[in-house]
């Protein structure tokens, strides 16, 4: 298992937010959208969304564009290229 690998699995099977990183980026690689957007979206409270942004960013998985706030979240590279991998990781989370 690769650094990737287990990063993904931190993320999307074995902490608390593990169900609602996966709405989010699941709803971004929907669409492109700000933090507002997402909240609608997702039907999450906006800084909830804003926590999970910020650790899914810092882990490198989503990228920004634009300024501070209405900044917009897209998937990394990264994620893309892995994201049957991020799917079979939360189904396996959701059968539990």
């Amino acid at each position: 298992m690769d650094s990737l690998s287990r990063v993904l699995w931190w993320l999307f099977a074995s902490s608390g937010g593990a169900r609602s990183r996966t709405a989010l980026v699941r709803a971004i690689r929907e669409q492109p959208r700000n933090a507002q957007q997402l909240s609608e979206a997702v039907a999450m409270d906006y800084t909830t969304v804003r926590h999970h942004l910020r650790v899914l960013v810092q882990n490198r998985l989503l990228e920004t564009t634009g300024e501070h706030y209405g900044q917009v979240y897209s998937l990394a590279p990264a994620l893309e290229t892995r994201w049957e991998e991020l799917e079979r990781i939360a189904a396996r989370h959701r059968s539990r």
